[in-house]
């Protein structure tokens, strides 16, 4: 494990977290005192003392009143760290998450990523604000036991710690058990969370072929083989405690089979002799919970490595890197572009185009030809390998993102939206927008009328995806998200889609003056859509085929 990216993220907390575990040594050095009252009592009560037993006996209620508060101090200083850790952790995650480009996602499933955001992210914390603070404190209880031991007799010391290489070799063999299973726990907690995101999105079409049952137990199957990893691991996991503290105890018994010639020769006291037991007993929970430690340690490792692996990926610099885009006037300009996704043939191949300031132009050709590759390069979704894309003769490659998009509109063909009110959605578009700039772009967007008609007009909160609205609907809540932007270039990506033919006319008749004074780019096979353009471009297999 990376000790020290993991130190890293505990670096705001560690004023707190040094705290605690001061807290926790003062318990450790209260711990290690009493097997030593102990002793003094046992001789005490063997001597009748009476008058130290009172002083003696006050000694120990103090030392656990102080163990209770220290304990108390220090479990409640780590809650608060542990819930910090986690909040802190989640949102350092999302942050970077949505920075990523889109390959990074293209290549990997949502529920991979939701368990990392959740399962891993609790266990980093667990292990920052738990494991890590408790392992100076049960060194001090060990090596103060042994010492203190070996004070009362050197050679039962000696006896005791040759029992460690056993729990070395212990350790070792969980942990070659626990690494893979910690790896593929994870693996199987992300499949699983996968499938549920994944179902839950497609639910419609499995009521549609009702495959209810066959995807409850693909489900339950992939529950059940997490289930068993997870139940594996703290099989391990459990037994290596008691597994150290029965070798612990089983030295205390042979410690006292040893060291009973030396009490009826007088060579060790009755109150040495309990001590030294005390100390033994007392060693055993620091070896055991350092068992856990390094067991903890093993599950931790494989969350680490994938929280780090994430983390080194690369993000986009979007409110950083490049001049800021001046405002445009909407002139784009295409030279020589050339773009494969990785491990498939070429998306688009020396594909050269302009297109003129105001223009609305048509791009149409087969699903696959290219169309909205290129406008992803346009938006810099993704980086062209070869040539350049320019706007106002502006190579876009040298400008901040954020300048970038803020001023090119999408009205995607797959209109996504939050389940929120049309207001927040539609608002999403610019932060900040107040509701006549919300309700303006809803005019412009021929969406007004239908938006004042549902039950809380704008207030209307429209379900996952828009559920409750029509797919019309949906499409022109998407034009008015991008239009409250006043993007000085648009972009409708087959937004017709889920129009009827009737819908689709009107929609188009309305829309000319909206798309007046802007660069417009339609990607379409519909003949309504392809009247609003001033020409047509056709794709065939990533190049222009059909200028015009």
């Amino acid at each position: 494990m990376n000790l020290r990216v993991l130190l890293s993220y505990a670096a705001p907390y560690r004023g707190s977290l040094l705290v605690s575990t001061a807290l926790m040594l003062l318990g450790s050095l209260a711990a290690l005192a009493m097997p030593w009252l102990g002793g003094e009592l046992a001789g005490v009560v063997l001597s009748h003392q009476e008058s130290s037993l009172r002083f003696i006996l006050l000694g120990l209620l103090a030392l656990f009143a102080a163990q209770a508060v220290l304990q108390y101090s220090s479990s409640y200083i780590l809650s608060r760290i542990s819930e910090r850790i986690v909040a802190d952790l989640r949102i350092r995650i999302y942050e970077h998450l949505q920075a990523l480009p889109l390959r990074f996602y293209q290549s990997r499933r949502r529920g991979e990523i939701l368990s990392l955001i959740t399962y891993e992210v609790g266990q980093l914390s667990a292990y920052i604000s738990g494991t890590l603070p408790s392992i100076f404190p049960l060194l001090l209880t060990a090596t103060g036991s042994v010492v203190l031991m070996f004070r009362i007799d050197a050679s039962l010391t000696v006896l005791v710690a040759a029992l460690i290489p056993i729990f070395y070799v212990i350790l070792k063999l969980a942990g070659r058990r626990l690494r893979p299973l910690a790896l593929k726990s994870q693996r199987a907690e992300a499949t699983a969370v996968a499938t549920a995101e994944e179902n839950f999105n497609m639910l419609p079409v499995i009521k549609a072929f009702t495959r209810e049952a066959y995807e409850l137990q693909k489900y339950t199957g992939q529950i059940d083989d997490a289930m068993n990893l997870s139940i594996a691991q703290q099989r391990i996991y459990a037994a290596l405690g008691p597994a150290t503290q029965f070798l612990a105890a089983a030295a205390v018994v042979l410690v006292l089979w040893l060291a009973s010639p030396g009490i009826d020769t007088g060579e060790m006291s009755p109150s040495d002799l309990v001590s030294f037991l005390l100390y033994a007993a007392l060693l055993s929970r620091p070896v055991g919970a350092l068992s856990g430690v390094y067991g903890q340690t093993q599950l931790t490792r494989g969350a680490l490595q994938h929280f780090q692996s994430v983390i080194e990926e690369r993000p986009e610099a979007v409110l950083a890197g490049g001049k800021a885009l001046p405002d445009s006037r909407g002139a784009i300009e295409f030279r020589h572009i050339g773009f494969a996704y990785p491990g498939r043939p070429p998306a688009l191949s020396d594909v050269s185009l302009t297109i003129r300031p105001g223009e609305t132009v048509a791009l149409t050709g087969e699903n696959g030809s290219g169309k909205s590759t290129l406008i992803h390069l346009l938006s810099r979704l993704h980086e062209p390998d070869t040539g350049q894309i320019l706007i106002d003769g502006i190579d876009i490659a040298g400008v901040s993102l954020h300048s970038l998009r803020s001023q090119i509109g999408v009205v995607p063909q797959h209109v996504l939206l939050a389940n929120a009110s049309v207001l927040d959605n539609i608002g999403f578009g610019r932060v900040g927008a107040d509701q006549p700039s919300v309700e303006n772009a809803a005019r412009l967007a021929q969406a007004h009328d239908f938006i004042v008609s549902l039950p809380q007009g704008y207030e209307t909160v429209i379900g996952d995806d828009g559920v409750r609205l029509s797919g019309g609907q949906r499409q022109r809540i998407a034009l008015a998200r991008a239009l409250i932007k006043n993007p000085a270039i648009l972009v409708l990506d087959e937004a017709t889609a889920m129009f009827d033919p009737e819908g689709e006319q009107s929609f188009v008749e309305q829309c000319r003056k909206t798309f007046a004074n802007r660069t417009v780019i339609i990607i379409t096979h519909r003949p309504a859509s392809l009247a609003l353009a001033d020409r047509t471009v056709k794709f065939d297999e990533g190049t222009i085929v059909d200028p015009i």
